[in-house]
């Protein structure tokens, strides 16, 4: 694995090179690879040579050496920050990039930890299943016999069909009636990924400028894909049964009248990070807001699978008037096929496929054909059954480690993931566990504009390592 990410906390005093070159090099490493994000702020030097157990010299060393390739610059009386656009060794120096609050561990780094080989420590911040809980034989089994079909030649040598495959479409109507949510296979889309159906619902229904609500705390990648868009963000606070509503609307009479928002994203079941799902009052409630303010909602269901199927949603209750139900299969399936849709009101629908076929022209027929097998045979159903049960020995065992370590749960365990609070800053903390080679997802992350706090992010999957939990001690009893 990358040494970025798993670099051990010592350095070698009998490396071929010195302490000071190898310290500067796991900087480097980690500005490249954005754990340390433009305008992040390097550890001090006496922090640092603490946490390395090196001289304060060789330290001051190392940052030269970052500050002569033009990773870094050091500013007077406040220490060394990674450079807006931080250069390549022997690269032209480009006009620095505007100022940013500094944000050690970013949404992308989140995302870009998921891209790393899978043979390293598990990483207790990141949003998948374990790769050794996801079932290859089921897939490949699907592929075959797509491949067996007659329907292999369309799926691998034409476009497909502009909404996505019939045959998963249908499927997906099926399965949706498991929620209570009517849609025929007519009102669904299907997208690369949940992400992508996020996506294509914004750009069609919003332009630059835009309000937005959201949950707050709420889904990082979710931020940082509204504000790459122009879009101003609204954040809601998210309490242990929903929104507050009160909030909500006292932020839509706030804004002039064409400028109210017109769209409000949420997680109803499972929510990201807490955990916490919709209460049937309060869902009846967010339904009449949306119709007295002429809102659309986003309902993002991408850990249904993960959920009892009988809590409740918005799609079902307003039977797709007002929201737009996206979901994906990344969470319980597998991350590479990247299948995800969007089911919404018939007038809504050609407008979603025109953005669907701007962005990507398709979507990739064989995986969603393979899909449908899984659905269409029970396969998905008794795989995501094998995982819950997996999720909730994890669980179980990692609330032991949490609360026997001194940390306390902001909201009850539930799901996939954990919202703890640790007691430290989970920024610092973030950056000093990379020394460990440990991933985290400080709670700063999680909430619209930047501030401190004193919560993480964790996997139930992820952080059942006692290894981890015992860098955690030590780490934080360092700082």
């Amino acid at each position: 694995m990358n040494d970025a990410l798993h670099a051990t906390a010592a350095l070698s005093r009998g490396a071929d090179t010195s302490l000071t070159e190898q310290l500067a090099l796991r900087f480097s490493d980690r500005i490249r690879l954005r754990l340390l994000a433009p305008g992040a702020r390097l550890p001090s030097v006496r922090e640092c040579a603490r946490r390395h157990s090196v001289s304060p010299s060789t330290v001051v060393a190392a940052y030269d050496q970052l500050q002569a390739q033009g990773m870094v610059e050091a500013r007077r009386q406040r220490g060394f920050f990674v450079r807006p656009q931080a250069l390549e060794p022997g690269t032209a120096e480009s006009p620095a990039a505007p100022a940013r609050t500094p944000m050690p561990i970013s949404a992308t780094t989140l995302i870009r930890g998921m891209f790393q080989p899978p043979q390293g420590q598990s990483m207790p911040g990141l949003g998948a299943l374990p790769i050794d809980w996801l079932d290859l034989p089921l897939l490949a089994g699907a592929l075959r016999k797509v491949a067996r079909s007659t329907s292999l030649r369309a799926c691998s040598l034409e476009y497909g069909e502009p909404a996505g495959d019939s045959r998963l479409r249908r499927a997906l109507a099926a399965r949706l009636a498991d929620h209570g949510v009517s849609a025929t296979a007519q009102q669904i889309v299907t997208t690369i990924g949940a992400t992508h159906g996020l996506d294509v619902v914004t750009r069609t229904l919003l332009k630059s400028g835009d309000s937005v609500l959201v949950d707050e705390p709420g889904w990082s990648v979710e931020y940082a894909r509204l504000a790459a868009l122009g879009m101003r963000v609204l954040p809601v606070p998210r309490g242990d049964d929903g929104p507050d509503l009160a909030v909500m609307q006292r932020l839509i009479d706030a804004q002039p009248p064409q400028q109210r928002p017109r769209l409000y994203v949420t997680v109803s079941v499972l929510h990201n990070p807490t955990g916490a799902s919709l209460s049937l009052q309060l869902a009846h409630r967010v339904l009449q807001l949306a119709q007295k303010n002429n809102l659309h909602i986003v309902e993002d269901d991408s850990y249904a699978y993960l959920a009892a199927p009988h809590l409740p949603r918005l799609a079902a209750l307003d039977a797709l008037e007002r929201t737009i139900y996206v979901g994906g299969f990344s969470k319980i399936l597998t991350p590479g096929w990247r299948v995800g849709f969007i089911a919404a009101p018939p007038d809504l629908v050609d407008r979603f496929i025109d953005t669907k076929l701007l962005g990507t022209l398709t979507t990739p027929a064989l995986t969603e054909s393979a899909l449908a097998i899984c659905l269409e045979q029970g396969l998905l159903r008794r795989h995501a059954e094998r995982i819950n049960a997996k999720l909730d020995a994890a669980r179980a065992r990692t609330v032991k480690l949490v609360l026997a370590h001194d940390c306390r749960f902001a909201a009850p365990p539930r799901g996939l993931f954990g919202w703890v609070d640790t007691g430290v800053d989970t920024e610092r903390l973030a950056q000093a566990m990379l020394d460990s080679g440990w991933l985290l997802a400080p709670g700063a992350l999680f909430h619209s504009t930047h501030r401190a706090t004193t919560l993480m992010r964790i996997n139930f999957a992820s952080t059942q390592d006692a290894r981890f939990w015992r860098d955690f001690a030590r780490t934080r009893n360092n700082m």
